[in-house]
């Protein structure tokens, strides 16, 4: 089969025949039919990001495809079901404090990297093989619409924060850094959720007046000034009554002051989950004051990535009209034009742009 290798961080993904994966018990093997391209796909292949991902390595974080061929233990899986390939790997060999990892883009620890060994390979390939509980079916698609259904990968992340706080009908949710693609992507998922009110602060005044245009009077947005007092009253303002909840999505970029003064906006007994990068490459910490947080009963809490069954609650958001994928504009690559699709997507990285390559 044809795939996209990674020979060496820094190097140019080097596309060529390589064997196809071999299934074991336990595994599925899927023909890739699109995979997206994260915004900072550059950055990890760069090595700027550091991350743990042994060479040389097909990478790729995630796919829409068809089963190929099933393992022994797949109950409901055939071949030919349209799955979403779900990246994030769990050890099962520990249900408490399982291991995760980013098949085909990043492990953390010693028992994520000895999962990596095995679940390397990701996406920027014509096959791939997946745990069996990573096949995730979506039901019947048009081929031309896998490309879209990529945006799946980056709404679970945000579907997830959304969900680890307990997101409720009618509840208003602040989003820190919802210029973003995985912000933008945060309130299109809480507003299909049902959220009362979408507060979405920034600075890219561009960015603010679409996403308002865009989602009208259910999102409020505002102008980020830089000095706290002015931004926590403003975004106080602006949500119309007390903020339940502040899902953080900043990147490394951001200061922490961003995240702190967000957070503060929150209601007595109000949550935060914290989702970003915000500390990822160094800089200041993250200070928040701990007799504010005691009164007020606030709850702070860190997601990575999300639950597995929220991969099927998603896809039921989608199936039911609640949640658009047409708010997505998808660019598509083949995948002799990785690297043409690695600068595109990072050149393009605001909220609702979908880079895909279709092996």
């Amino acid at each position: 089969m044809k795939a996209a290798v990674l020979g060496a961080f820094g190097e140019a993904l080097d596309v060529k025949e390589v064997s196809s994966p071999v299934m074991g018990t336990g595994e599925v093997i899927v023909d890739v039919v699109a995979a997206p391209v994260l915004s900072y796909t550059n950055e990890v292949l760069s090595g700027e990001r550091k991350y743990l991902l042994p060479t040389p390595v097909i990478p790729g974080c995630g796919a829409i495809g068809k089963v190929r061929q099933t393992g022994p233990d797949a109950a409901w899986l055939k071949p030919g079901d349209w799955v979403f390939c779900d990246p994030t790997v769990r050890s099962r060999d520990n249900a408490l404090s399982p291991e995760i990892v980013l098949q085909g883009w990043s492990a953390r620890g010693e028992g994520g990297q000895k999962i990596q060994e095995y679940h390397l390979n990701g996406s920027f390939a014509e096959q791939i093989r997946i745990p069996t509980e990573n096949a995730v079916p979506i039901g019947d698609i048009s081929p031309s619409d896998a490309g879209r259904w990529c945006a799946i990968n980056t709404l679970l992340i945000a579907y997830g924060g959304l969900l680890s706080m307990d997101l409720k009908a009618g509840e208003r949710l602040l989003v820190s850094g919802a210029t973003g693609n995985f912000g933008s992507s945060a309130l299109l998922a809480a507003l299909a959720m049902g959220a009362r009110k979408v507060i979405a602060p920034g600075r890219n005044e561009r960015v603010l007046a679409d996403l308002k245009n865009r989602f009208g009077s259910r999102v409020e947005t505002v102008k980020l000034t830089g000095t706290a007092e002015e931004d926590i009253s403003a975004m106080k303002q602006a949500s119309g009554g007390p903020i339940d909840a502040v899902l953080d999505f900043l990147p490394p970029s951001a200061q922490a002051s961003v995240v702190r003064n967000a957070i503060m906006s929150v209601r007595p007994y109000g949550r935060a989950v914290l989702m970003g990068g915000v500390g990822m490459l160094g800089g200041e910490e993250l200070a928040l004051p701990y007799p504010w947080i005691m009164r007020n009963l606030i709850t702070i809490k860190g997601q990575w990535m999300y639950e597995p069954s929220a991969v099927n609650t998603l896809t039921g958001l989608i199936r039911s009209g609640l949640l658009n994928l047409s708010h997505y504009d998808v660019t598509e690559f083949s995948l002799e034009e990785v690297n043409h699709a690695v600068g595109h997507a990072a050149e393009n990285s605001g909220p609702f742009k979908l880079t895909v390559v279709r092996p």
